[in-house]
């Protein structure tokens, strides 16, 4: 119920954290839907189940090697793989530095290599830095920090 009131009913745009959760939304009727943690090479082919299921499966990728999986196998006609790049703007549990001029070649790499195959959605980043936090303002300091960090790497 919190998910449909969430997405105002339409049932899309929701974000998970776990190939359950996407299982279980989907199962719920839920078409458009984000894995919000970078692809886990072992579980490819539940994504791929996923992805031909959904109207809309997203994926988030930090790495050269995770794109690789991607293009290794294809979706079926008609579908693409959607896919954020995960950025790492503090946290350090995952994604890549908006700094590192590694960044910059794996959206290039995502957006420019395997159109066919591969839709760069966007970037992506999870403020989870925030988790330690014991006020308002430094929650704010880190948002805007991040949001910072983004709008730079967008702009480049």
């Amino acid at each position: 119920e919190g998910a449909e009131l969430a997405t105002g009913g339409t049932r899309r745009g929701i974000v998970v954290s776990t190939l359950a959760e996407a299982r279980f939304f989907a199962a719920g009727g839920f078409d458009d839907i984000l894995y919000a943690y970078p692809l886990p090479g072992g579980r490819l082919e539940e994504c791929v189940a996923l992805a031909q299921r959904l109207g809309a499966f997203q994926l988030l990728l930090d790495t050269p090697q995770a794109l690789e999986l991607l293009r290794r196998r294809p979706l079926p006609a008609g579908k693409r793989w959607l896919v954020w790049l995960k950025l790492d703007c503090g946290n350090g549990r995952a994604g890549v530095r908006p700094t590192d001029p590694a960044a910059m070649s794996l959206a290039r790499a995502i957006a420019e290599e395997a159109p066919e195959e591969v839709t760069l959605v966007g970037v992506y980043a999870h403020c989870g830095d925030t988790y330690s936090c014991r006020d308002v303002p430094a929650i704010q300091a880190i948002a805007r920090a991040t949001t910072v960090a983004v709008l730079d790497f967008v702009t480049r």
